[in-house]
């Protein structure tokens, strides 16, 4: 299994939004999920960017650079890695 390390931007509730949080990873055109939590939010926004990045390996695309270079190694890190 890979792990990625993604930058998100989290946005409070609004009409836009219908009240619901919303977090989008920039680097990732497109990858967005919302919730009536921030930790609702995130988790959401997990499974979308797992799924989004399956999506790009699936159809033989390339992944944006700065995702590709945000690729961690877990065994190599001493940062405690917890799923949201």
């Amino acid at each position: 299994m890979k792990w990625y390390r993604l930058s998100y931007v989290m946005h409070e509730p609004s009409e836009e939004t219908e009240d619901k949080y919303m977090a989008e990873i920039p680097d990732l055109t497109g990858c967005r999920a919302w919730g009536d939590t921030p930790s609702e939010t995130l988790e959401n926004l997990q499974s979308v960017a797992a799924a989004t990045v399956e999506v790009y390996k699936e159809r033989g695309y390339e992944l944006p650079t700065e995702i590709k270079a945000a690729l961690i190694d877990p065994a190599a890190t001493n940062d405690v890695l917890v799923p949201v």
